[in-house]
């Protein structure tokens, strides 16, 4: 009988026993996930665990790296100021985007999209194999149409962000009749884009900026000359309560 009793007042300790296997296998298989991951991914995760809120790479303040690491910097106070839910839904628009660019090799080619202290950048570049503007103007390839309309539709669910748009070209030895052109060109290109989006179900109120750049804001780390630089931007930003409001002046035509 003290034997019986014996035997009941320890038949659980298997399942403990159990549990700390299984713990100590999930360890393992994450050991091993962590050794296999590129030198980035390790340091994320270690300063994840040193302050889980803190940016997931040193490079950016999201899941996807900036390129210019000094532009933080700069405008860290920006990123400071915007709220919890606004940080979150910057974040979401982010994946979405990047889960899209995953799904097709066509836009991963063409498009690059980074959570900066400004909020989301997306860059389209008009390469030579692959472009999204006739060559010289402002008239979208079939492919560029294509393009912005797939990001539209992404960008339409998310109503509450304001839009910027710039056009940006690359430096070329020309005569000065041709380097103005840059300036307008770029200028075109940003207000085509805007018209696509518009188009494509984005919301006309949520643009508040198309501008053209020309060849003066290269790419970071990009030489003036390489045809990266010619491309169209698309900023989202959230609406800052510090922003002026909206003076009411139409979108142009």
């Amino acid at each position: 009988m003290r034997r019986r009793e014996h035997n009941s007042g320890h038949g659980g300790a298997w399942k403990v026993a159990y549990a700390d296997f299984v713990t100590a296998m999930m360890a393992l298989f994450l050991l091993l996930w962590l050794t296999a991951q590129d030198k980035k991914i390790k340091e994320a995760v270690e300063r994840a665990f040193r302050n889980p809120f803190s940016a997931v790479n040193k490079e950016s303040t999201g899941i996807i790296p900036s390129q210019n690491p000094s532009q933080q910097s700069k405008q860290k106070g920006n990123m400071e100021s915007v709220s919890a839910v606004e940080m979150q839904m910057l974040r979401k628009i982010t994946e979405d985007l990047a889960k899209m660019l995953e799904q097709s090799q066509e836009l991963e080619q063409s498009v690059q999209i980074s959570l900066t202290p400004d909020g989301v950048r997306i860059n389209i570049f008009d390469h030579s194999e692959k472009p999204v503007f006739e060559p010289g103007t402002d008239r979208f390839t079939t492919y560029g149409g294509w393009v912005f309309s797939t990001l539209a539709w992404e960008i339409s669910r998310y109503k509450t962000f304001h839009i910027e748009l710039e056009g940006h070209t690359e430096t070329r030895s020309g005569t000065d009749a041709e380097n103005l052109n840059k300036w307008d060109l770029s200028t075109e290109r940003a207000n085509a884009a805007r018209r696509m989006l518009i188009q494509s179900g984005v919301e006309s109120a949520q643009v508040f900026k198309v501008s053209g750049f020309a060849d003066t804001q290269p790419m970071p780390g990009v030489a003036p000359t390489v045809e990266s630089n010619r491309r169209v931007t698309v900023l989202l930003k959230v609406e800052n309560p510090d922003q002026p409001a909206d003076n009411g002046s139409p979108n142009p035509p």
